[in-house]
């Protein structure tokens, strides 16, 4: 009989299921949940881009494209982080198309950290940066951002943690799960710390384009940033398109020549159908974007007003679609607040320590869902709080 603890791999052995995941399967086994945990956009994925998709299917264009993406593609993405961004990004070797931002990810970190190598990661953050991480044998650093400097990495902060073995700073905004943005003064700050350096930073910008102030700005705009940073940025969230699973990452030539071979073993190319929407995507879909911010702006207040009003301290988040309320004041820690609210009041949430240690006391509310679903949310978690209070 197999041993099988013998045969996996100690990096996949001692790697822990995603925290987001867990309260979403128990969401699934409970009839009537409301689950505001997972970052999906309730929308459709806009019209003009799968009627591109069903097009390019009833003409054929089902072949393998070239490794880095369709040319067409490459160049609209191009255009397109000149326009948003002001960064110009070469279309034959600056840009690969990738299976979602993940894969993305994933690439530029595989292709930079090597054993004992330290990787700065800003948290709370998403799940999946320290995992890889782990996987090439690094070592992660949490940079743990604060509510008191409105959940932003701080030039003071990251200077302190930098050491001789810093290899890259993972940069995530606008952040999943706090909202928080960081604009270009602070991005200022800093880059400033880092231009002497040979640290490489990956900016996930996946949220760029669900801002609800100022415009985005992209750190490697940021004079001298361009040559030391992998901007990775995708369709999931701002088209609506989760299940097309596609992204992008753009940098130097000088590291994505790498990050195309580690592709080109694993994936080959991404999905063919996929890339022919996206072009559509980027060149024809403001309109749709902008419409969908609208509506994620009305549920942001809401929540953010809601939330306060009940008692649960909260964050208002600037980008992406949660929020980050502070449940500290019901006693409870994160997940037994979210494990109590799940099965008492059938409301899913994920608990903040899922996204780093920082992240205990908060709960992340997605609001990629509708106003009713919201609305009904609210007066359950309320009914929860009275509930807690009474037990006491």
């Amino acid at each position: 009989m197999i041993d099988y603890d013998k045969v996996v791999s100690k990096s996949a052995f001692k790697l822990k299921p995603s925290g987001i995941r867990k309260f979403f399967d128990i969401a699934q086994q409970i009839e009537g949940v409301i689950s505001l945990g997972v970052g999906e956009p309730d929308f459709h994925t806009p019209w003009s881009i799968r009627r591109t998709a069903i097009t390019s299917l009833e003409k054929g264009k089902t072949v393998y494209t070239a490794n880095s993406g369709l040319i067409e593609l490459r160049q609209a993405i191009s255009k397109y982080t000149e326009n948003k961004i002001g960064v110009k990004y070469n279309v034959q070797d600056e840009i690969i198309v990738t299976v979602g931002g993940s894969e993305a990810i994933d690439l530029a970190i595989r292709s930079i950290v090597e054993k004992d190598d330290e990787v700065l990661v800003v948290e709370p953050c998403f799940v999946c940066y320290s995992p890889i991480v782990e996987l090439t044998g690094g070592t992660v650093v949490p940079l743990m951002t604060k509510i008191e400097d409105d959940f932003r990495l701080t030039a003071k902060d990251l200077r302190e943690k930098i050491t001789p073995k810093t290899k890259l700073l993972i940069l995530p905004f606008p952040n999943n799960p706090t909202g928080a943005v960081m604009r270009k003064e602070h991005l200022e700050e800093i880059a400033e710390v880092l231009r002497d350096t040979n640290i490489i930073v990956i900016s996930d910008e996946i949220y760029a384009e669900l801002t609800y102030g100022d415009k985005h700005v992209s750190i490697a705009s940021i004079d001298g940033m361009r040559e030391r940073t992998i901007m990775i940025n995708g369709f999931s969230k701002a088209f609506a398109m989760t299940g097309w699973r596609l992204g992008y990452v753009a940098g130097p030539n000088e590291i994505l020549k790498h990050m195309l071979k580690i592709h080109q073993y694993a994936i080959m190319s991404s999905p063919t159908t996929s890339q022919y929407a996206a072009i559509e995507a980027l060149n024809n879909c403001d309109a749709d974007v902008k419409k969908m911010v609208n509506e994620y702006n009305m549920r942001r207040r809401f929540l953010v007003d809601n939330f306060n009003r009940i008692g649960l301290e909260c964050f208002n988040p600037e980008g992406a679609f949660y929020v980050f309320p502070s449940i500290k004041s019901t006693g409870l820690t994160s997940e037994e607040f979210c494990e109590k609210l799940v099965f008492s009041q059938k409301v899913a949430v994920v608990p903040g320590n899922a996204f780093g240690e920082c992240g205990e006391g908060y709960i992340r509310v997605s609001y990629a869902y509708s106003l009713n679903h919201l609305r009904e949310a609210i007066c359950r978690i309320e009914d929860f709080l009275s509930d807690i209070k009474n037990i006491k």
